[in-house]
């Protein structure tokens, strides 16, 4: 199973379980998460982007994953996404170095999937 595979059924499988508590204040929060990554005045993509810097400086490395898969499905190029992460490093400092590492490590993966599924 790829990291991609394994973030996604792991996130998905945990969300599942925690709404099953069926706390009003936790899905309050989901939901304003939700509404806020939808298009406004922003767009998504320029949104998700944002997300991405705020979640390097930040180094969170689940957050980083989830961020760069809603770029690749945003359409952000390569050149976008290495200024994201200059930002983020700028921002953040060297200590972002190394969810910088994790993070292109995980954008690459997420291109080669894309490749694969397209050659199946």
């Amino acid at each position: 199973m790829s990291q991609i595979e394994e973030f996604n059924e792991y996130r998905t499988r945990m969300n599942e379980r925690i709404m099953s508590y069926d706390n009003k204040v936790i899905k309050r929060f989901f939901n304003l998460d939700t509404n806020t990554y939808m298009e406004g005045a922003l767009d998504v993509k320029t949104k998700e982007m944002l997300g991405l810097v705020a979640s390097m400086v930040l180094r969170c490395d689940d957050c980083i994953k989830y961020h760069l898969g809603k770029c690749y499905e945003e359409g952000v190029t390569d050149e976008q996404v290495f200024d994201v992460f200059s930002i983020a490093n700028l921002v953040g400092g060297s200590i972002v170095i190394p969810h910088f590492r994790r993070a292109v490590e995980y954008w690459e993966e997420l291109k080669a999937q894309q490749t694969t599924e397209q050659g199946s």
